[in-house]
């Protein structure tokens, strides 16, 4: 299991506290806890990452917003940031998408952690934005553009 609140080599800036509360994230994406570390830290995210299940997501999304399934992201401003991801819904998607989990993972801990910032994709120009923003924040880690269009 990886330390939590440990920094990969060459990132600065605040440390990132990683919970993996499924253990099958390790066997789904190798250096998951990593990616995901990697990525809040391009995106300007302080706090807490919950690498989780269906189960525990579908739970809190079923309590905090009334809708009794998982979701990919959740995201928590209080009582501190917080990003939960749910493990089968991001498997589901990344093969859905032909894309590696590895860079969805990192995809979906940018998009929570540009949330947590305020950002918000509810209407088309706002949507275009955090688009945008996803992009360039991916770009900086080597992760290809999520949104280009093959």
């Amino acid at each position: 299991m990886e330390p939590p609140s440990t920094r990969p080599p060459g990132i600065d800036g605040p440390a990132i506290d990683l919970i993996v509360a499924d253990p099958a994230w390790h066997r789904l994406i190798q250096g998951a806890g990593s990616i995901a570390r990697r990525a809040a830290h391009a995106a300007g995210m302080q706090g807490t990452i919950v690498l989780a299940s269906d189960r525990v997501v579908r739970g809190l999304n079923a309590r905090h917003r009334g809708k009794n399934k998982p979701t990919n992201v959740l995201t928590y401003e209080q009582p501190a940031p917080e990003i939960i991801l749910a493990l089968g819904v991001v498997r589901s998607e990344a093969a859905a998408q032909g894309r590696r989990p590895g860079h969805h993972l990192a995809h979906l801990v940018v998009h929570g952690a540009l949330h947590l910032q305020g950002e918000d994709h509810g209407r088309a120009g706002d949507a275009r934005r955090m688009e945008m923003a996803e992009a360039r924040i991916l770009h900086s880690i080597g992760v290809p553009n999520p949104w280009k269009r093959a």
